[in-house]
């Protein structure tokens, strides 16, 4: 008996390490491994043009695959790849399997024209209280002036919420752990971005979660990496990083990252990014007023092979093609000459046919 105890014991110790190390981070050589196997990736940040946020693309009043697939075909057109696709927790605690059969059906649209979402669970920006049901309309002059975080401020303080966080994390992954339409898992948006309505301790409480989001998702063993973009701070010197930007480098399968400066500071973000020795994809650039656009940064991210996704694909209700500033003080105009975002116009046109072209020439992808 004794020995068949410690047999067992040992068989249980065994199975356990091998448990612990199957829910690690991916090794360094598996996440350039599943890169090697990957197109270069380009694509957009996406929100249909008839949804303000998050929650109106994927609530069932507003649900609109149409639209979805029409517009995922114009981003399949000149060359695009991929789509960088939010989601919110509400929606899963809403109806659990209704939803899962919205994303489920967004796969299928998506996979039809070639394109593999990553999807983000999290996200620390603009609004935050949000709410089910129908949203208000834009806020004339206002860029993404109906935007909501996941979570929002009421939910992330109460402790007695996090089982449904908890919850929604692994049921949305756990239901495509294993779905190759799926790119990746963004676990949460600019973790310790701190905006005026947000809690003094906001970023105190996503750094308490941030761990757990990644172990939750970890937990469903998905054949997809996990990632948080890092999007501020000083990533060529660990001493200097923040205690949210550690979370995200250490935890992270691939680097992901934002930026929207100068092809110079793009390009030398890469380079401090390198360091790591992952995959590096770039999952927010393009806003042409701060001097981020295709013609300057798609050359470079191609040239170190770094995934490109821009931020915004058709112009729509979430008006990002108006600056930041424009929260501030918002624009009289109908649309500025300058777009900061978005690719196509509402008639399917391009807001600028040269950057099409050069999407298309530099993917070798797409049709005219």
């Amino acid at each position: 008996m004794k020995l068949r105890s410690v047999l067992f014991l040992a068989a249980l110790t065994a199975s356990t390490t091998v448990w612990a190390q199957h829910i690690e981070r991916w090794p360094a050589a598996k996440a350039n491994q599943w890169y090697a196997q990957q197109p270069w990736l380009v694509g957009s940040n996406y929100v249909p043009s008839d949804a303000i946020n998050q929650l109106e693309m994927f609530q069932a009043a507003t649900w609109n695959p149409q639209l979805n697939d029409k517009e995922l075909g114009m981003a399949e057109s000149i060359g695009m790849n991929t789509m960088r696709v939010f989601l919110q927790d509400q929606l899963w605690t809403q109806d659990p399997v209704a939803f899962k059969k919205r994303l489920d059906d967004f796969l299928t649209i998506a996979a039809k024209h070639g394109i593999r979402p990553m999807f983000v669970l999290f996200d620390s920006c603009w609004d935050p209280r949000p709410q089910l049901g129908p949203q208000h309309p834009p806020i004339p002059g206002v860029h993404n002036s109906g935007w909501v975080q996941s979570p929002g401020s009421k939910e992330l303080a109460d402790p007695a919420y996090e089982p449904k966080l908890e919850a929604y994390v692994k049921g949305v992954v756990g239901a495509f752990a294993n779905d190759p339409r799926v790119l990746a898992w963004d676990v949460w948006n600019e973790p310790d971005n701190h905006g005026d309505a947000d809690p003094p301790n906001k970023t105190a409480l996503v750094d308490g979660l941030l761990p757990k989001v990644f172990a939750w998702a970890r937990s469903q063993h998905p054949i997809q990496p996990l990632t948080s973009g890092v999007w501020n701070g000083d990533w060529s010197h660990p001493d200097k990083e923040s205690a949210t930007t550690k979370i995200q480098l250490e935890e992270s399968d691939v680097i992901t990252f934002h930026n929207y400066g100068w092809p110079e500071e793009f390009e030398a973000r890469i380079k401090e990014l390198q360091a790591y020795g992952r995959p590096i994809l770039c999952s927010e650039y393009m806003a042409r007023g701060a001097g981020s656009t295709f013609d300057n940064d798609l050359p470079i991210a191609k040239q170190y092979h770094v995934a490109a996704i821009n931020w915004g694909l058709v112009a729509g209700k979430t008006q990002t093609y108006f600056p930041w500033d424009s929260w501030k003080r918002p624009y009289t105009i109908e649309q500025p000459t300058v777009w900061f975002h978005e690719v196509f116009r509402q008639d399917d046109t391009p807001y600028r046919q040269h950057e099409v072209d050069l999407i298309r020439e530099l993917t070798g992808r797409g049709t005219k």
